[in-house]
């Protein structure tokens, strides 16, 4: 088959696609009337919610819809050939050659008994028939295109040997092999941390221009999209609602879900108590129970009856502008800058007292050095170092740093989970480091409770929600008896705004939001005064987020709850928290309120965080910072500074002061403090990594 050197129409057309899902019952439509159009050389992002669709329109641009889903309507064509009149042949000869897939799990992509090297020189050796020699010669300049370390040890090792942004690396390597035309990728960075997340966009960007490939790229993150794309086609249960050029989308948006959207993600500046984020209310709709009309209709704030819900909405070009078009009946109606309705503002609740106090605590795992085998000498792993902190009554303390920075450790010494090696705990200053949970009483249980990232795996499946709760109840010995703490349970579905009906459901019958809410409901049965929420939003939607987060501080300001907040999501950090923890390797390496943490003075790894978070917002100007290479393992960390294998300003400090010795914890101003080698001069000349430019 030809290359792209002698088409010049769009790579990829759909055109009205419908796709549906055939079960026993019924036909389920999955995507109706989708059109979309990539030019060459363009980079269309496609944003929406779970179940929206967006990724049954990538399976079925690969034709890859397994048996019960079909193509019920419309066209795909690839390079101006309809996808569906092809041969089994052409269309195995175009898969993996000319339009690559990138998987959100790039495990699910690899054969782990299979070397790297081996596994990316298929590709060519395959499609093109080259050979084996030409083929590891393209694999080499590949994984070196990927920015890998060592590529030559990479291509000798096994996918578990690497890291998961290193994986994820080698899965966008495979997927150049062949120079594709146009490459789709499906959440590629959910993840990974916000840092390996920047390159691997940044990468991607590069790699884009350099072999002038169109990408789809498929995510839920406006604020990657805004990076990465040219133009932006939002989805919403099912349907395209609104399609255009980055800046027209997002500055000039043209449909209520888009607008509702943006209200509910924390972009600069917003406020929990000032301008708390407005959720979309209702809940998405199933497939087969969409309502008439708009989809959007019962959760929109301009629906008009009669008119919105009378007949199918077609879409509707926007006059003036690029290729701008919407999938809503009243757009020219609606005053679109009309100022924001702010949510009710809400009075904060004073701090109190220090409730949580943490001195020198220190965790060190052994393990055998030689963990396959065992045996062998043992080595350490030092996953917390000297950590110091307090929390008080009412108050939200944040803990960010990547994955294996020791957040999670942490968690797990203050539950109970695990033991401190040394330091010390104080809860209401009572010692609790060495208690490990089965000798904790139940009000100690009950006063300190955790809220995981995943609400499904939290849950008993064969027990109803109700149950959970009252199980929990009697655990903390709240209530003298069934009915009291049946009551109690239903106040706590209150608490968390469920209905109480929902007490005679199964967990599979709640959606994600529902079920985290069911979390929260459980962690507050004994009257918890300490509340660790481990990620707690990052596996829901953004709008779903916005609701939960809500709900998190209103409990607060009613219970007085101290809120430890682990998170590497700064925008929510920066908008939920009163105090950020910045850890790295087991340090925490900054500490201060947020607006300290935010703005200069930075500690060159929060500079570096700061830098790469995505923001949604065409107005915010960042400096660029990219980290280069991965976390150091905690088994076998760098001498001296923690972060120095990658910091940009560790030439700033004389006489190599950074590899040789652990700097000193350095108090900026009054509840500032940094742990850093730089002079008072250089933090002076910090310039603010997030710029809001004028209008």
């Amino acid at each position: 088959m030809s290359k792209l050197a002698d088409y010049d129409g769009p790579i990829l057309e759909i055109d009205k696609l419908s796709i549906s899902f055939f079960t026993r019952l019924r036909e389920i439509p999955a995507v109706m009337d989708f059109s979309v159009k990539v030019q060459p050389g363009e980079a269309v992002g496609l944003v929406g919610e779970s179940g929206c669709g967006k990724s049954t329109v990538a399976l079925g641009v690969m034709q890859d819809l397994g048996k019960n889903g079909r193509i019920v309507g419309g066209t795909i064509k690839f390079k101006g050939r309809d996808l569906s009149e092809m041969s089994a042949e052409e269309l195995r000869d175009i898969r993996g050659n000319e339009i690559a897939m990138i998987y959100q799990e790039p495990m699910a992509s690899l054969n782990p008994a299979m070397k790297i090297g081996k596994q990316l020189m298929e590709v060519p050796m395959i499609h093109e028939g080259v050979s084996a020699d030409e083929a590891r010669k393209r694999a080499l300049e590949v994984v070196t295109d990927v920015r890998l370390p060592d590529p030559e040890r990479i291509l000798n090792a096994f996918p578990h040997q690497l890291s998961g942004g290193q994986q994820q690396r080698i899965v966008i390597a495979m997927a150049l092999m062949s120079k594709p035309a146009l490459l789709i990728l499906d959440e590629p960075t959910t993840a990974l941390d916000v840092t390996v997340e920047a390159a691997v966009v940044e990468l991607v960007k590069d790699l884009g221009k350099k072999y002038g490939t169109s990408m789809l790229f498929i995510s839920h993150n406006l604020g990657l999209v805004l990076e990465t794309c040219d133009r932006i086609c939002v989805m919403y249960s099912g349907e395209a609602v609104e399609r255009g050029s980055i800046t027209d989308v997002f500055d000039e948006m043209q449909h209520p879900y888009t607008q509702a959207l943006f209200r509910s993600i924390p972009l600069p500046g917003a406020d929990k108590n000032a301008r708390p984020l407005v959720a979309i209310p209702g809940n998405f709709p199933l497939p087969h129970e969409r309502p008439p009309g708009c989809n959007f209709g019962p959760r929109c704030d301009y629906f008009e009856a009669g008119r919105c819900d009378a007949q199918d909405i077609p879409m509707f070009d926007v006059p003036a502008n690029d290729r701008h078009a919407t999938r809503c009946l009243r757009f020219q109606e609606i005053d679109w800058n009309a100022p924001l309705e702010i949510g009710e503002s809400k009075e904060k609740a004073a701090v109190g007292d220090v409730v949580l106090r943490m001195d020198k605590l220190k965790k060190y795992y052994e393990v055998a050095a030689n963990a396959l085998f065992g045996g062998g000498d043992k080595k350490v792993v030092k996953a917390n170092e000297e950590l110091s902190f307090e929390a008080r009554e009412s108050e939200t303390l944040a803990i960010v740093g990547e994955s294996g920075c020791g957040k999670s450790t942490f968690a797990k010494v203050l539950m109970g989970l695990e033991t401190a090696t040394e330091g010390q705990i104080l809860l209401d200053n009572r010692n609790i480091e060495s208690l490990p949970i089965e000798s904790r009483d139940a009000k100690t249980v009950g006063e300190v409770q955790m809220v995981f990232q995943n609400p499904f795996d939290t849950l008993n499946p064969s027990m109803s929600v109700g149950r959970q709760i009252m199980r929990a109840l009697e655990i903390f010995g709240v209530g003298k008896n069934d009915s009291e703490r049946r009551q109690r349970m239903l106040e706590l579905l209150d608490l968390v705004k469920l209905p109480r009906a929902f007490a005679e459901r199964m967990p599979r019958q709640l959606s994600g939001g529902q079920k985290q809410r069911v979390g929260i409901a459980r962690a507050f049965a004994g009257d918890a005064r300490i509340v660790v929420a481990d990620e707690p939003v990052s596996a829901l939607d953004v709008s779903v987020q916005a609701a939960v987060t809500d709900l998190l501080m209103e409990i607060q300001r009613e219970h007085k709850t101290t809120l430890l907040f682990i998170s590497h999501d700064l925008s929510i950090v920066r908008y939920l928290s009163d105090r950020v923890m910045v850890m790295y390797l087991g340090h925490v390496v900054e500490l201060g309120t947020t607006e300290q943490v935010f703005s200069p003075p930075y500690h060159p790894y929060t500079e570096a965080l700061l830098s790469a978070v995505p923001i949604a917002d065409t107005h915010v100007e960042k400096t660029h910072i990219v980290l280069e290479g991965d976390i150091p393992s905690a088994m076998n960390p760098p001498p001296g500074c923690p972060f120095q294998t990658r910091c940009r300003w560790k030439s700033k400090v004389p006489g190599g002061l950074c590899e040789k010795e652990v700097p000193p914890m350095v108090t900026m101003a009054e509840g500032h403090q940094v742990k850093c080698h730089l002079s008072s001069q250089e933090f002076a000349d910090m310039e603010p990594v997030i710029k809001i430019a004028a209008e």
